[in-house]
């Protein structure tokens, strides 16, 4: 055979001599790592917004199926009929759902009414075993719900609290003081010590520092716990199932009910009712936990 090169003239672009005269490829150019990075990126967004919107998509679905069953993979018939259901004046929707807001705003006043104090004292005093403190807290996160809400529901039972809403709203700020109380003591710590410093220096008292400097000052952290602990109670379930059932009945526990009864069409228009606070609460939260609060969490 000749010395000739058998490479098309493409080829020949990326190809290298050695001193022995054979051939060996180029390494391949970055653009088309570049290509298949990029791709790879596509695909992964995809698949995201896929597993993000595909349940959602279910949901809106549902919500306007007026006639729907198989074999058929799309409803048969459209319509509103279950939304005026949903919001019909007499009807469970609303009644429940009233009870939510109540239950998740006398929630968030006990729960503020304890984190603000403690996030305070953790964020400025020298507490001894503060980091035990931090830890108790999360406590009702380390043990399975069903276990714990099924003793508070025994005891809650001999107290006379079972089926009565200052007993959910006991269960609901317990769970919320989880965020409530880390959040409230990074929003102290974000604090500049400084200030509150200035103000002692020329003759506040401390009460009057904390009401007119500290708590202005950690307003925006706070508020964003408040927020976190009115929207898990607003879709706690398991809490309200064991605690408040039968008397109470939330829109959680309207959409649990609508579910097993098969109506998917109540159950899905339920389930988007829940899902717009909770979108439009996490934008606003999302403007109030500055980096610097975000940065104390936990400290």
């Amino acid at each position: 055979m000749s010395g000739k090169s058998v490479l098309s003239p493409a080829a020949e672009d990326f190809a290298l001599k050695r001193p022995g005269g054979a051939e060996v490829s180029r390494p391949v150019p970055a653009r088309t790592w570049t290509l298949g990075s990029t791709l790879l990126k596509v695909l992964a967004l995809a698949l995201f917004a896929f597993l993000l919107f595909g349940p959602l998509a279910n949901l809106v679905l549902w919500s306007v199926a007026e006639r729907w069953y198989a074999p058929f993979k799309l409803p048969v018939t459209y319509g509103l009929r279950y939304w005026e259901v949903v919001f019909r004046p007499t009807g469970d929707a609303m009644s429940s759902l009233a009870t939510s807001v109540a239950i998740a705003c006398l929630t968030v006043v006990v729960a503020l009414a304890v984190s603000v104090p403690a996030g305070y004292a953790l964020a400025r005093l020298r507490l001894p075993w503060r980091t035990g403190l931090m830890i108790l807290f999360l406590l009702p996160q380390a043990f399975p719900s069903v276990a714990i809400y099924i003793n508070v529901a025994r005891v809650f039972y001999g107290l006379g609290l079972t089926g009565t809403i200052p007993g959910v709203v006991l269960v609901h700020a317990a769970h919320g003081l989880v965020y409530s109380v880390w959040i409230a003591a990074a929003a102290f710590a974000a604090v500049d010590k400084d200030l509150e410093l200035a103000a002692r220096n020329i003759g506040a008292s401390p009460l009057r520092t904390f009401f007119t400097i500290t708590l202005p000052l950690a307003a925006p952290g706070i508020m964003a716990s408040a927020i976190f602990v009115f929207l898990e109670s607003l879709d706690e379930f398991t809490g309200t199932f064991f605690v408040g059932v039968p008397q109470v009945t939330t829109l959680p526990l309207l959409l649990y009910n609508a579910s097993m009864g098969g109506n998917y069409q109540i159950a899905s228009i339920t389930a988007l009712i829940l899902l717009v606070p909770s979108v439009l609460f996490m934008i606003v939260i999302e403007r109030f936990l500055k980096a610097d609060v975000l940065s104390k969490v936990g400290q």
